[in-house]
């Protein structure tokens, strides 16, 4: 199987290699970058275990995460895509993609976000058409944003993790 590599304006979107680990580990450990997403920053093997399972969904479901790099100078500044998190909630999201992306605190503020989280779905489109969906923690206002520039609608609040989140959904069977 052949990994899609995405190149947009500013940047490369591929799929994860072991080159990715370091940046990813530092991104990970940060206390900033995790206080939306599960409020606890991840030991270095977490975020070993997170590259390998991005990079192992490729073959499990024909989707996954990408490691997002800057176009012109090759440095890590996040990851992006879709998974099946098997997360247990109700609703349960495993029938659908869900959307997920992280920035290295370097890269906010700059658009990149809008960029990467465009292009991927316009993969996902073109690949796997219907319905995706996504978790934000409902205090994450740069996530919502980027979701809202990306068609998604807020669908509805749920628990998870004892945690309200907002579960958003986008191209929604009608």
């Amino acid at each position: 199987m052949t990994l899609p590599v995405i190149i947009t304006d500013r940047l490369v979107l591929c799929p994860h290699e072991t080159r990715h680990f370091e940046p990813s580990a530092a991104m990970w450990g940060s206390p900033s970058v995790t206080q939306h997403i599960g409020g606890t920053p991840r030991s270095r093997q977490e975020a070993w275990f997170t590259i390998c399972r991005n990079r192992g969904m490729w073959d499990l479901l024909g989707y996954s995460s990408w490691a997002i790099e800057d176009r012109e100078t090759g440095a890590f500044i996040g990851e992006g895509g879709f998974a099946d998190f098997m997360r247990g909630m109700t609703p349960d999201l495993s029938e659908w993609p869900e959307a997920g992306w992280v920035f290295a605190e370097v890269a906010w503020g700059k658009g990149y976000a809008s960029e990467a989280v465009g292009a991927m779905h316009d993969w996902l489109d073109e690949n796997r058409p219907g319905q995706s969906v996504c978790i934000i923690d409902p205090d994450n206002a740069g996530s919502q944003r980027v979701a809202d520039k990306c068609g998604y609608e807020f669908w509805l609040q749920a628990e998870y993790k004892d945690a309200i989140v907002n579960v958003y959904r986008r191209n929604p069977a009608r």
